[in-house]
């Protein structure tokens, strides 16, 4: 969801916080048009992130709630080659082949399930101005796993890029945040809130 952590996807690099180097898209180029959504459905953490020490962000599209999140405009090469890179695959190589098909099965049923680990499965949970709007996410359900406590720098970064958008005032950002399954009981909104500090200010 933030800017400068999406940037590492497409042009290559180490987001604020993480622990990995991003190789970067075949098309570095950044999305011409970024608005914000909500989904159907609910964001949990579970799983442990080798880059964030903590939770991994997953949507689960058949939960009961609404999911914040931004949707940018990118190519179809572009969206595979971001979704290679969460599978440890190489931008261009035979995973982006398999990613282009599984596209193809998103658009026409809704989700595609391209393995079983996470990050794994396709979901297409509507269009946005006709654009059809994807994303990727585990093949379980939020309440079949075991939920995990994400990290400061992930969510500062979730946070921060929410808070990109403008969409939604600060408070209820950060209120949105604790309240997501792994998160709740471990952090506040206002531990939250410090975690961005001036940016919730503004």
């Amino acid at each position: 969801m933030h800017t400068e952590r999406l940037r590492c996807y497409l042009e290559g690099g180490r987001p604020p916080g993480g622990s990995r180097t991003y190789p970067g898209a075949r098309d570095p180029r950044m999305p011409v048009r970024s608005a914000p959504v909500e989904l159907p459905g609910t964001v949990y953490f579970a799983t442990e992130s080798p880059v964030w020490t903590g939770g991994r962000a997953f949507y689960d599209p058949t939960a009961p709630g609404t999911a914040w999140a931004r949707a940018h405009l990118v190519t179809a090469g572009q969206f595979a080659d971001i979704a290679a890179q969460e599978m440890y695959a190489v931008p261009g190589e035979d995973r982006a082949l398999d990613l282009g098909l599984g596209l193809d099965a998103a658009l026409a049923t809704g989700t595609a399930r391209l393995g079983p680990g996470r990050y794994e499965t396709l979901v297409c949970p509507g269009s946005l101005d006709t654009v059809p709007v994807l994303t990727f996410t585990a093949p379980w359900r939020a309440a079949d796993v075991p939920w995990t406590r994400p990290s400061a720098p992930y969510l500062r970064l979730l946070a921060s890029g929410l808070l990109q958008t403008g969409a939604w005032p600060p408070a209820a950002i950060t209120a949105y945040l604790a309240a997501r399954p792994g998160a709740a009981g471990h952090w506040t909104p206002a531990e939250i809130g410090r975690l961005v500090g001036g940016e919730a200010g503004a």
